[in-house]
């Protein structure tokens, strides 16, 4: 896979953290439109503030970079506000992810999660999601989960990726649940040091940021994979 790294135009990020598993729900806005990525919790709510702050910009799509609970938690009340023209995108090798994670989540937590339905669009590597200006790519990265991805966007100020639970600063995803696989995390980590640019701001699922540059040189399981 090449990706395009040609500047797209500005993208401003907002974010938000919620859920019982404190996740990072991400807001990409380019011009007038924006993507969320990741909506962990209360959809509704989400949109509703996401509205009162971005007056004028509306949402063109919910993206999921894995079917994790916690990461599609918030995808149904999403769905409910904004109408059925907004799609909602999964990795295609996680489309029954988000059933089997609901139930174990459930079980071994007591966590109750709304069920976000079936994704209107299935993506995978070489995909793009197109908003305002600019567009995220779509790269493969199993390990994690089987299909979980990372969004690429080649923005003006400097390239973003939205990671999910595949990269953590100093770590990564884990690989103990069901569908996880460490040898396919650590090539994944391998790919992600070869494809993106170095400077490359990282927006993790989880926590604060990070960039590839840092986590090449510090990251033992980027380094191991590297």
């Amino acid at each position: 896979m090449q990706l395009d790294l040609t500047p797209c135009g500005p993208v401003d990020i907002s974010y938000v953290v919620n859920g019982p598993i404190e996740t990072n729900t991400y807001f990409a806005i380019s011009g007038d439109e924006a993507v969320v990525i990741d909506p962990a919790w209360e959809g509704e709510e989400l949109a509703q503030s996401f509205a009162a702050a971005h007056p004028g910009v509306r949402i063109v799509a919910i993206v999921c970079t894995h079917g994790h609970a916690d990461h599609v938690g918030g995808v149904a009340g999403m769905r409910r506000a904004l109408g059925p023209e907004v799609p909602y995108l999964l990795p295609a090798d996680d489309a029954q992810m988000p059933a089997v994670n609901i139930a174990h989540q459930r079980s071994a937590w007591g966590i109750e999660t709304e069920d976000p339905g079936a994704p209107d669009r299935l993506i995978g590597e070489g995909d793009t999601i197109p908003f305002g200006t600019a567009a995220l790519q779509v790269i493969a990265t199993p390990g994690h989960t089987p299909g979980g991805v990372v969004l690429f966007c080649a923005a003006e100020g400097g390239a973003i990726a939205f990671v999910g639970d595949t990269l953590f600063p100093g770590s990564h995803g884990r690989t103990d649940l069901a569908g996880g696989d460490e040898r396919a995390i650590q090539a994944s980590l391998a790919r992600l040091g070869e494809l993106l640019p170095r400077e490359t701001l990282c927006l993790v699922g989880h926590g604060p940021s990070t960039t590839v540059e840092r986590e090449l040189a510090t990251n033992p399981f980027m380094g191991a994979a590297w």
